[in-house]
C-alpha cells in the first residue's frame, strides 16, 4: 500500500515537471509531429510522457492503492481478530482448569481485570497501535528515501537525528512501561470492590453502609488516576520532545536546499520538503504509538502469563461412557492415611485420616471452624494435591480422570449456584434429559408450577447467580440437579442452612425419599441436622477424632463431641431425643435384617 502511495507522489511530480518543462515547447506543434529534441529540452527533461498515460498512470495508480489497502484493512482485520480469539480462548482454558490455590491466592477483581482490561485492550488498542506503527514506519522510510535521493548530503543529519528519535523513546520507554504497569496493579483492586460492592448489595445498604464503601471507592480510584495522570503525563512530555527534534530535522531539509546548489526541478524539490514537513504530527503520532505499542503489550504478556497457569493433573483426559455408567455403582468410600495441604509452606488441613463409609450410608461430618471439614470434601473430589489413597468402589481416584470423578459425585452447596441462562440450561447444562425427565424432577422439588407460570417455562431466562429466584428456589433448582445425575455419592454442604423452614423440610425429605439408596455426606454446622445420621465424623484440626453412631457419640461424656454439644448451650434434650430415636431405629432395622438371615 505504502509503495503504491509512493508511486503516485511520485508520478504526480513527474506530470508536474512535464508540465512545466516540456508540454510548453510543443503544445503549438502539429498532433504528428514529434516532440522537440533539441539540446535545451534534453538538458532540462529527458523523459517525456504524453498527458493522456501520465492520466492513465496516475488511475491506476490510485485504484491500486485503494484495492491494496482493502486487501490490507482485510488480512489485517482477519489476524488480529484470530490472534485475539486465540489469546483469551487459551487465557479461558487455563484459568477454568487452573488449581484452586491459584483462585485462593488471586481475588476475583484480579482475574476479572486480566479478562475485561487486558483482553480489552488486545481487542481495541492493540490492533490500531500496530497498524499505526506499521503504517508510520513505512512513511518515514519512504520520506527518508525521497529527501536521500534528492539530496543526499541530508542523510547525515538523518542518522544524528535518528540517534535522537532511539534515545527519546528508550528514555520515554523506560518510565512508561513501569508506569503502565503500576496502573494496571493499581485498576484490580476498583474492579475486585466493584465485584465485591455488587454482590453485597443488600447487605451494603441493610446496614446503610454505602458512604463507607463510597469512601472506599474513592481510596482506590484516586490510586488509579493519579497513575493513569502520570502515564498520560509521560506521552505528553514524550510528544513535546519529538516534535522539537521534527522541527530541528524539517530546518535541516530546507536548508540544505537553500545552501546547496542542486540542478534539480522544482517539482521534485516541492515533494521533498512537503514529505518532510509531514514529518511533524506524523511522526510524534508514529514514535508515539510505537512507545504505547510496548505498553500495550505487557496486557498481551499478562494475558499469556494466565494462559499458562498450572493446571488439574489429567484434566484433558476425555469422558469414557462406559465408565460412566458402571463407576461408581455402590458408593463405598475408603480413606487410607490421607493428608493435605492447600500450599508447600502452608501446615497441613488433613493429616493421615483413615475411615471407610459403606455403601447407602448417611455420614455427617462435624467440627470447629478450621477443623477440615471443607478439606475432606476437597480431597474427596481432588481440588488439592494429597497424599494417602482414597478408593471409591475399591479404585483409587487419583486414577480416574477429573471430569468422570467429579461426574460422578453430587454436591449440594450451602450457597446455590445458579447460572445466567434458561431454566433447562441450569438443570441439564449438556442436553443429556428428556422436557419430561426435567418437568418430573422439578415436579418432585415442587418447582414444576412456578417454572410453568414462566414465561417461556424451561427457557425463561435466570440473570447471572439466579437473582430472580429466591434462595430457597435457586436451593431446589440445585436439588433437582443431583436428582437428575442420580449418582450413588451426594455430599451435602449445610444445604438447608439459609432457606425458611418449609423448604428445609421439603429438601430433607426429598432427600431422604430420592436417595435413600446413596451414600449420603453432610456438612454440618448445626448440629441437629445431622442427629439422624447413620454415623458421625467428628474432625479436630484436621484429625478425626470419632466416628461413631451420634447416640453413642453422646453417651461418652469424655469425648470430643460430648464437649462440642455442651459448649453449644442450647437444644442439648432435643438433640439427645433424635439421637435417641435414630438409634432405635437402626437397632431394629439391624435386628429385622439379622432375622431374615436366620
Amino acid at each position: 500500500t505504502q509503495l503504491f502511495a509512493n508511486g503516485g507522489d511520485y508520478w504526480i511530480t513527474h506530470w508536474v515537471n512535464l508540465e512545466e518543462y516540456v508540454y510548453p515547447q510543443y503544445v503549438q506543434l502539429p498532433t504528428n509531429r514529434t516532440p522537440p529534441t533539441s539540446a535545451n529540452t534534453t538538458h532540462h527533461y529527458q523523459f517525456y510522457t504524453p498527458r493522456d498515460v501520465c492520466i492513465i498512470v496516475f488511475t491506476v495508480l490510485t485504484a491500486a492503492t485503494f484495492v491494496v489497502t482493502l486487501l490490507r484493512s482485510y488480512l489485517f482485520v482477519f489476524m488480529c481478530m484470530r490472534a485475539s480469539m486465540k489469546l483469551h480462548h487459551q487465557m479461558f482454558k487455563s484459568v477454568t482448569g487452573a488449581t484452586m490455590s491459584f483462585f485462593q491466592n488471586n481475588s476475583s477483581g484480579r482475574i476479572l481485570n486480566r479478562f475485561a482490561k487486558d483482553i480489552g485492550c488486545v481487542d481495541e488498542n492493540l490492533p490500531n497501535c500496530l497498524i499505526e506503527c506499521i503504517q508510520r514506519g513505512l512513511t518515514l522510510l519512504s520520506v527518508i528515501l525521497v529527501v536521500a535521493v534528492v539530496n543526499p548530503s541530508v542523510l547525515v543529519p538523518t542518522f544524528f537525528i535518528t540517534f535522537l528519535f532511539y534515545y527519546l523513546r528508550k528514555m520515554y520507554l523506560s518510565t512508561s512501561k513501569s508506569v503502565k504497569r503500576l496502573e494496571s496493579v493499581a485498576r484490580s483492586p476498583v474492579f475486585a470492590h466493584l465485584g465485591a460492592s455488587l454482590q453485597g448489595l443488600t447487605t451494603i445498604r441493610a446496614f446503610q453502609a454505602q458512604q463507607i464503601l463510597t469512601q472506599e471507592f474513592d481510596y482506590h480510584q484516586d490510586i488509579h488516576s493519579s497513575a493513569w495522570y502520570m502515564y498520560l503525563s509521560t506521552s505528553r512530555a514524550f510528544g513535546f520532545w519529538l516534535d522539537l527534534v521534527c522541527l530541528l530535522y524539517i530546518t535541516t531539509v530546507v536548508l540544505g536546499f537553500l545552501i546547496t546548489d542542486l540542478d534539480v526541478y522544482g517539482g521534485v524539490v516541492g515533494l521533498s520538503i512537503t514529505q518532510a514537513m509531514g514529518l511533524t504530527g506524523m511522526l510524534q503520532f508514529g514514535m508515539r504509538q510505537s512507545a504505547e505499542l510496548e505498553n500495550i503489550m505487557t496486557s498481551v504478556e499478562r494475558v499469556l502469563q494466565y494462559s499458562s497457569l498450572d493446571g488439574e493433573l489429567s484434566i484433558e483426559e476425555p469422558l469414557d461412557q462406559s465408565m460412566l455408567e458402571k463407576w461408581p455403582s455402590k458408593g463405598r468410600i475408603e480413606f487410607q492415611q490421607v493428608s493435605m495441604q492447600y500450599s508447600p509452606h502452608l501446615p497441613r488441613v488433613l493429616k493421615n485420616i483413615s475411615f471407610l463409609i459403606m455403601p447407602q450410608e448417611k455420614v455427617g461430618i462435624v467440627g470447629r471452624t478450621g477443623a477440615g471439614k471443607s478439606s475432606l470434601i476437597s480431597a474427596l473430589f481432588r481440588l488439592h494435591t494429597m497424599e494417602g489413597v482414597i478408593l471409591i468402589d475399591d479404585l483409587a481416584t487419583d486414577t480416574v480422570a477429573l471430569d468422570i470423578l467429579r461426574t460422578n459425585i453430587s454436591i449440594i452447596p450451602q450457597e446455590p449456584v445458579l447460572f445466567s441462562g434458561s431454566v433447562r440450561t441450569n438443570l441439564d447444562p449438556f442436553q443429556q434429559y428428556s422436557d419430561d425427565q426435567l418437568w418430573n424432577t422439578l415436579a418432585e422439588v415442587e418447582l414444576k408450577d412456578t417454572v410453568r407460570e414462566l414465561a417461556g417455562g424451561l427457557d425463561w431466562q435466570l440473570v447471572e447467580g439466579g437473582g430472580n429466584f429466591s434462595v430457597g428456589q435457586r436451593q431446589l433448582v440445585c436439588l433437582a440437579r443431583a436428582i437428575l445425575r442420580n449418582n450413588h455419592i451426594l455430599v451435602l454442604d449445610e444445604a438447608t442452612a439459609n432457606v425458611d423452614p418449609q423448604t428445609d423440610a421439603l429438601i430433607q425429605s426429598t432427600i431422604r425419599r430420592r436417595f435413600a439408596d446413596c451414600t449420603v455426606l453432610t456438612i454440618a454446622h448445626r448440629l441437629h441436622t445431622v442427629m439422624d445420621s447413620d454415623r458421625l465424623m467428628v474432625l479436630d484440626s484436621g484429625v478425626l477424632v470419632e466416628f461413631d453412631h451420634p447416640w453413642k457419640l453422646l453417651n461418652n461424656k469424655n469425648g470430643f463431641f460430648y464437649s462440642m454439644v455442651r459448649e453449644s448451650g442450647h437444644g442439648r434434650a432435643e438433640l439427645f431425643q433424635i439421637a435417641a430415636e435414630n438409634y432405635q431405629r437402626v437397632q431394629q432395622k439391624e435386628e429385622l435384617l439379622q432375622s431374615e438371615e436366620l
